[in-house]
């Protein structure tokens, strides 16, 4: 694939035509559900589930959108449609990895849920799909860079985002010095330099080798 064509697809503005295919074979409730916060060194993992009972117009990849753009959307999305939100904490990260605990956070997400959805779409490989979607009859689709081109998958990514924003704003209160509000958990070179002066904290993920 070429440069200009990853380009293209980067920027692919999501629609809901998963939805609309599978409510067109009986499925109710379609559930996109997306994590924030898998590669990040600090802080919670957060899965989010948004089933859409309109379509909303302005959905992107949450990493596409600034903060406010983002807070605006998350507001609609809660207004219009159903939302629920799984978060699995530094500690748990630490025991279960995260595959694991990626689980985990889907599954709380749609836990979370006011209704049971009878079909799920996530971002990301086959492998993710919830445990709960593979022991029951409820169906699930793994969709490559899904926030980008699937609707209610975008929503999910814009909840979670907003949430996981918001706890780590309040984790910097709590634990001082790494300034986790700027730079949300993740490795970026201010994150190190303060790793180096004050070592890790009881929020940071130890089974990362740049930690230990």
């Amino acid at each position: 694939m070429n440069k200009k064509r990853i380009k293209r697809q980067n920027f692919r503005v999501p629609n809901n035509n998963h939805e609309i295919f599978l409510h067109a074979r009986g499925f109710n409730f379609i559930c996109g559900v997306d994590e924030v916060g898998r590669g990040a060194w600090a802080g919670p993992l957060v899965a989010g589930a948004v089933i859409l009972d309109r379509r909303l117009y302005g959905l992107r990849d949450s990493k596409l959108l600034d903060s406010k753009k983002r807070e605006v959307l998350a507001k609609k999305i809660r207004k219009f449609s159903k939302v629920g939100i799984g978060e699995v904490s530094a500690q748990e990260l630490n025991k279960l990895k995260l595959t694991k605990g990626t689980h985990l956070a889907f599954n709380r997400a749609i836990k979370a849920l006011r209704v049971k959805p009878d079909f799920i779409l996530i971002d990301g490989p086959p492998s993710l799909c919830p445990e709960r979607a593979r022991t029951s009859r409820m169906g699930c689709r793994a969709l490559i860079k899904g926030d980008r081109i699937c609707s209610s998958i975008a929503a999910a990514s814009i909840i979670a985002k907003v949430y996981r924003d918001k706890l780590m704003r309040k984790l910097d209160k709590e634990v001082k010095g790494y300034n986790f509000s700027s730079h949300k958990g993740y490795g970026t070179k201010e994150h190190m330099e303060r790793l180096k002066n004050l070592g890790p904290s009881k929020a940071h993920r130890m089974f990362y080798k740049s930690l230990k």
